[in-house]
């Protein structure tokens, strides 16, 4: 089982460290973690920092082509190289990378496809009522339309299967 950590980063110099340093060495039942950073047109040092730190995988975009860009083109490399399950966190250290295992856990096995980590919005303290409102609104409007139950629709800490990122 090979899971890949897509970490999507534009000018993440500081924050990438923290990142890298938090995501599991090991997780049960998996035989390969591959950390790929995706730099979105950054003009600090991400890309230099993340091979100082021993990341081998890097997309570099000649521009900032956006959060959706970065993610499929991180998605597209991580199945051409072998991906089983690839987790989306971000290089400012927003989610807890630590609990990456917790987050790849029930599609190993095998009780889903996709996982999508609750950042628990309402306790986030710098987050303000307008903020939290909101991100309880939109979640709101994507469970209404897609059926869902989902506390936190808007998180980026997720992780998918091959046959889910297939599909």
């Amino acid at each position: 089982m090979k899971v890949f950590v897509q970490i999507p980063c534009l000018n993440e110099e500081k924050t990438l460290p923290l990142v890298l340093k938090s995501i599991p060495k090991k997780i049960k039942n998996v035989d390969e973690i591959e950390v790929l950073i995706i730099d979105d047109g950054s003009t600090d040092n991400t890309i230099k920092i993340a091979k100082r730190l021993g990341v081998k995988h890097v997309i570099k975009h000649t521009g900032n082509f956006g959060l959706a860009r970065s993610f499929k083109d991180g998605v597209d490399y991580a199945l051409k190289n072998g991906a089983d399950i690839v987790v989306n966190t971000d290089g400012d250290n927003q989610y807890p990378q630590e609990r990456i295992a917790d987050l790849v856990q029930p599609i190993i096995d095998g009780f889903a496809d996709i996982v999508i980590g609750d950042r628990q919005t309402a306790n986030i303290a710098h987050f303000s009522k307008f903020k939290k409102m909101m991100q309880k609104f939109g979640s709101w409007v994507v469970n209404q339309a897609a059926g869902t139950d989902l506390p936190d629709a808007a998180s980026g800490f997720r992780a998918y299967s091959r046959k889910s990122l297939y599909r």
